[in-house]
């Protein structure tokens, strides 16, 4: 069977996988790729590897279509995705609804699972949030860093620390078995990411590429979005 090859952003997995069975009903085609921090997959595109179709930041998306690696007709927004706070499953809640509590969680952790924090959207801004509340020295050698917020969140779900606390987007959270969504960061440390789908210039499966954005975007897939954690862009 023939693969639609992607790069996405790990915010996408989740909705991506909930598609893939319709997709290949449509098309026949299987989607393999990478989903991992948006720099990287970006960088991945930069240096030729083989790619139908793009999930990334909005951002990222625009300078990409500058650089001409995309077809700029097929740009598509899938929705904003919030920066948001995990424990596992099996751990009491925590409070992290504003900004005092939310240092308190952290400086209670004994681990702090996060995505890489130079390359993925969530990572470098949680390494803001932390300098922000002014911890960022002191939690440092708690935080379990991972290439992305997927792979943070299993580990999170898995860890033996007394008291761990994990953040990423919220489609990572919401997607991964193990852990416990407690909400997004609050107001003023908080992030809400547009993620953009797009069609790349050398697609070998350009109309199939196509089929899947539509399928991601679509408003029949509304609801479908909402509960993989992507909000109305």
């Amino acid at each position: 069977m023939s693969v639609l090859k992607i790069l996405s952003g790990g915010a996408a997995q989740g909705l991506v996988g909930s598609l893939a069975k319709k997709f290949r009903e449509l098309t026949e085609l299987s989607i393999g790729g990478e989903f991992g921090a948006v720099g990287a997959m970006a960088n991945k595109l930069r240096q030729g590897v083989p790619t139908d179709i793009l999930i990334l930041t909005a951002a990222l998306i625009a300078d990409l279509a500058r650089e001409g690696h995309v077809d700029t007709k097929s740009i598509a927004d899938v929705g904003r995705v919030e920066t948001a706070v995990a424990v596992r499953a099996t751990d009491a809640s925590v409070l992290v609804h504003d900004a005092p509590a939310l240092r308190q969680a952290l400086l209670d952790a004994d681990a702090i699972f996060v995505p890489d924090l130079n390359a993925s959207t969530a990572g470098i801004h949680i390494a803001k949030v932390l300098a922000q509340l002014g911890i960022a020295e002191e939690v440092a050698s708690r935080l379990q860093i991972y290439p992305n917020g997927a792979t943070a969140m299993r580990h999170l779900a898995e860890s033996t620390a007394r008291k761990p606390i994990g953040a990423t987007q919220a489609t990572e959270i919401l997607a991964t078995g193990g852990v416990k969504f407690l909400g997004a960061l609050p107001k003023g440390c908080d992030l809400a990411t547009v993620y953009t789908a797009a069609v790349t210039a050398k697609a070998a499966h350009a109309r199939e590429a196509q089929i899947l954005i539509d399928l991601l975007t679509g408003a029949g897939q509304s609801a479908l979005r909402e509960r993989a954690g992507f909000l109305a862009a």
